[in-house]
């Protein structure tokens, strides 16, 4: 497709030529290739749909790369690709070998640092800020934060920390849940423009100098007055968090009016303090169906333009998880659900509904999740907490203190266990066996269908264990009728070479090895490894492991070195993902690329 204005910007300085009928074309021209683009591709919409303004003018204000700006979430950073050079190769985002969805330096010099999960930026953005004052270099940093991510508790800690300076520091607050939406009318942007304008600090600092002055009664003239302004600006603000930990505070300000957006960014660049800029946008915005349903275009598979995306029919292991849980919270009132701001993702929308008493979603705080499951546990409930694998490495430590030591009895479900696809390396679900696995007292069950998954779910419910069951993105694959109640499943065959394999790989190594003398065992406990099943493993003359996971620390590695411990004294090949971050691409073509899929498990193991 042809635009007259996005087709001729090749870097930011092109932005800056326009002028403002020129800027709204292009704007436009930003959302129509954005929504095209992930029509085709899948992606995030509805936030970068959001921030298309707010993005141009941070370009036509600051100067990128010189002034580093780091978006949080990393995806909503789409308009900042178009913008920076990559508008031609924008058709290829997500795919093998193309744009990222999230920043990544590799890419350009205008991404400064790697994005992918949330709440990040300040801390990163500030690091370069401070990296630039001690080498002496010009620009400033920002940090673009929204969508859920100062939830997280690095933000906190970022913006803690970033307060304490002197200096042009800037944090972008990209507000698209509307919550100041009261804060309307003439007076408040009135008020709004004069607290906007550095001159107004340094008349308010003069003023009170003044004050004190005056013998006798200055000082409390001065506390009055301070008091009295602080009253009112409570009123027409209500939070002044930013400004208690030493921020400059500016805005609410549209995040959708260019002029305004540009003024107030202006006035933030003039300031020798940190400063929070406040923008409301609209999540969605220009595209009728994610500006009505935001949650339901966050992540979408590829579409249609003119109907919007389609629900299926179809249940994923989400779902099967999400109404498992509903199932056992109907017969125990004990049952809590956990979520990290991910409800519809980790598929307990209907339990939110259901129990809201015991449904929790705590933001992006995976690490508050873990010690909060924690404490429900100790105070008598039975706490399930749903996650994302890579989100989940956020609570590591929380895993280990505060739950494995004291063998809390928690239960974390897993979900995008495994190769994810075109979301690439920040977001594989390829670490949590190998760091779960070291941690003592924890039991990991890895399901392959529905109906395990479901029982696994139930399993676990009553029993006393510190608990993970991990199970993939999407659907099930053609289900094999077997027994998967047990902590493994033997399928004995009458060759000399076994494969030792679990979740949903199992259904390719079966489908390979159906019609051949290759035995297969397959953990449904995955860790720790079940005792018979070594036993059983020793007896091969060749035993094979699959396994879509990181090889250092996986289950792997684990049952190889028990079965030499234990006399093995035959070969053993592990066939797992090496020691590298898996790319974005599809999961079949990943599967294709790691040997995980029917055809190459044949070769490997010489079956026709």
């Amino acid at each position: 497709m042809d635009y007259k204005y996005l087709g001729q910007i090749k870097t930011p300085d092109d932005v800056k030529k326009l002028d403002y009928s020129q800027v709204k074309i292009l704007c436009d021209e930003i959302r129509d290739c954005i929504i095209d683009t992930v029509s085709k591709n899948g992606g995030h919409l509805a936030s970068n749909l959001g921030v298309v303004e707010l993005t141009v003018a941070l370009h036509r204000v600051f100067n990128s790369p010189e002034d580093a700006m780091v978006f949080d979430v990393g995806h909503q950073s789409y308009t900042h690709k178009l913008l920076t050079g990559r508008y031609d190769s924008f058709s290829t985002l997500r795919t093998e070998g193309g744009l990222s969805g999230f920043m990544r330096p590799c890419e350009s010099e205008h991404d400064p640092v790697v994005t992918g999960h949330s709440s990040n930026s300040i801390s990163a953005a500030y690091g370069i800020y401070r990296a630039k004052k001690i080498r002496g270099e010009s620009g400033t940093a920002i940090a673009v934060i929204g969508d859920g991510a100062l939830t997280g508790g690095l933000a906190f800690e970022g913006i803690n920390n970033a307060g304490r300076i002197r200096g042009n520091f800037i944090i972008v607050l990209n507000d698209n849940k509307m919550s100041i939406s009261h804060n309307v009318g003439a007076i408040s942007k009135a008020i709004t423009r004069l607290r906007n304008r550095p001159r107004y600090h340094s008349v308010k600092s003069a003023v009170n100098r003044f004050l004190k002055k005056i013998p006798l009664i200055g000082t409390g003239i001065a506390n009055f007055t301070f008091r009295v302004k602080e009253f009112f600006k409570r009123i027409v603000y209500r939070n002044t968090v930013f400004e208690s930990l030493g921020y400059n505070y500016l805005g609410p300000v549209d995040g959708h009016d260019l002029k305004a957006l540009e003024s107030l960014l202006s006035d933030a660049k003039r300031y020798n303090r940190p400063s929070v800029v406040h923008v409301v946008t609209t999540k969605g915005k220009g595209y009728p169906f994610a500006e009505s349903k935001p949650k339901d275009y966050h992540g979408v598979s590829p579409f249609d333009i003119d109907v919007g995306t389609v629900e299926t029919n179809n249940p994923t292991f989400s779902d099967i998880a999400g109404k498992t849980l509903v199932g056992i919270a109907e017969e125990n009132n004990r049952i809590c659900a956990i979520t990290a701001a991910m409800t519809t993702g980790t598929g307990l929308s209907e339990f939110a509904e259901r129990f809201r008493n015991r449904f929790f979603d705590v933001g992006i705080a995976e690490q508050h999740a873990v010690t909060f499951a924690a404490g429900l546990s100790k105070g008598g409930m039975l706490p399930f907490f749903a996650v994302y694998s890579s989100f989940l490495q956020r609570g590591f430590d929380e895993v280990v203190h505060d739950a494995a030591i004291g063998n809390v009895p928690i239960k974390i479900l897993v979900d995008r266990a495994g190769l994810v696809g075109e979301d690439g390396e920040s977001h594989q679900g390829v670490f949590d066996v190998p760091y779960l696995s070291l941690i003592p007292n924890v039991n990991i069950y890895s399901p392959c269908y529905y109906d395990e998954l479901e029982y696994r779910i139930k399993e676990v419910a009553e029993n006393d264990q510190l608990a993970v069951v991990r199970y993939p993105r999407g659907c099930q694959a053609q289900k094999t009728n077997i027994d998967c109640s047990t902590d493994f499943t033997y399928i004995k065959r009458s060759g000399k070479t076994a494969v030792v394999t679990y979740g949903r790989l199992f259904s390719n190594v079966f489908s390979a090895t159906e019609k051949s003398d290759v035995s297969v065992i397959k953990l449904n406990k995955i860790y720790p490894v079940p005792d018979e099943a070594l036993k059983i493993a020793g007896g091969y003359e060749t035993v094979y492991f699959y396994e879509e996971s990181s090889k250092k620390g996986g289950i792997g590695e684990h049952f190889g070195d028990l079965l030499y411990e234990n006399g093995f004294s035959g070969s053993y090949k592990i066939i797992a993902i090496g020691d590298k971050f898996v790319e974005q691409s599809s999961v079949s073509d990943a599967f294709k690329k790691f040997g995980f899929d029917i055809d190459s498990i044949k070769r490997t193991l010489g079956v026709k």
